[in-house]
């Protein structure tokens, strides 16, 4: 084998809690990660040294800030991996909430665990995914799963989070970093500590029990994105949330035609895309 195509999915947070900041200066959080089957391409092909970078984007560079070109790098350091080149088709727009580059990222360990048919194991690829970001640990199995820690202590869950999903992606970039500054009120203040755990095991999941913490921090300062949350309500979603810091707000249809109704509604303001959740069954 010498040349592999794989899909980089997408991911939404169906509830986030802040837990606490960390004295590395990471905050511990607890969420409900869900995999989507919207997706970026990625095309690895082996070459005898280097990597070459090609994207149909142009704020992708072929450099160390490039977490596909990171991730071959820490193959490299750690495996018998040679060269390779990294065709990326980005469709997951940066910024948004949606784990685009964690994915990527994810994508390449694994395609290069893959093409090189190197002995390593998930839990491996991990550790190793962790090293380039929170997210990363997630898309090495994707389908559903609780995060704990800064997200990269992961437990499957039993069931999807059903439904056709659409996603509205305003032309607002929120700066994550920016954000969990922000969160020192919400930890100052009085809140119950909720187990996502306990209403995510069987197929009626009570979504009204999900909240996102970011939320409180992020619609106050931009106001574009409570009222997006409000109209995909209106629309029929029978839940809606940012995902992550933002500035992606999803909403999960049990109707697909009443989701595409909606999406109707908001395509002619907003970059709009519907999906549906990945599932080991599929």
């Amino acid at each position: 084998m010498t040349k592999i195509c794989l899909k980089s999915f997408a991911k939404v947070n169906i509830g986030l809690q802040i837990r606490g900041q960390r004295p590395d200066g990471y905050h511990n959080i607890h969420t409900l990660l869900q995999e989507l089957d919207f997706h970026d391409t990625i095309t690895l092909e082996k070459r005898d040294s280097g990597c070459d970078f090609f994207s149909n984007v142009d704020w992708l560079e072929n450099d160390e800030s490039n977490l596909c070109v990171k991730a071959w790098q820490k193959m490299v350091d750690r495996f018998e991996v040679d060269g390779i080149s990294i065709q990326c088709e980005k469709n997951i727009p940066p910024g948004g909430g949606l784990g685009g580059g964690s994915s990527n990222a994810a994508t390449v360990l694994k395609g290069l665990r893959q093409l090189y048919e190197l002995n390593v194991s998930d839990k491996e690829i991990e550790t190793i995914g962790v090293e380039l970001g929170a997210d990363v640990p997630f898309f090495v199995k994707g389908y559903t799963q609780i995060g704990d820690g800064i997200g990269e202590l992961l437990t499957p869950v039993r069931v999807v989070i059903p439904g056709t999903y659409l996603l509205v992606v305003p032309d607002i970039r929120i700066d994550t970093g920016w954000a969990y500054r922000k969160s020192k009120k919400i930890l100052d203040g009085s809140r119950d500590t909720i187990s996502f755990a306990d209403f995510s095991q069987g197929e009626n999941v009570p979504l009204e029990f999900f909240e996102n913490d970011f939320e409180a921090i992020v619609i106050p300062a931009y106001p574009e994105i409570g009222r997006i949350k409000e109209m995909i309500r209106v629309n029929g979603a029978r839940y809606a949330s940012l995902s992550g810091s933002g500035s992606t707000v999803f909403g999960i249809f049990d109707d697909e035609a009443v989701a595409k109704a909606a999406e109707s509604d908001l395509s002619s303001k907003y970059r709009t895309i519907i999906s549906h959740p990945t599932s080991i069954s599929q």
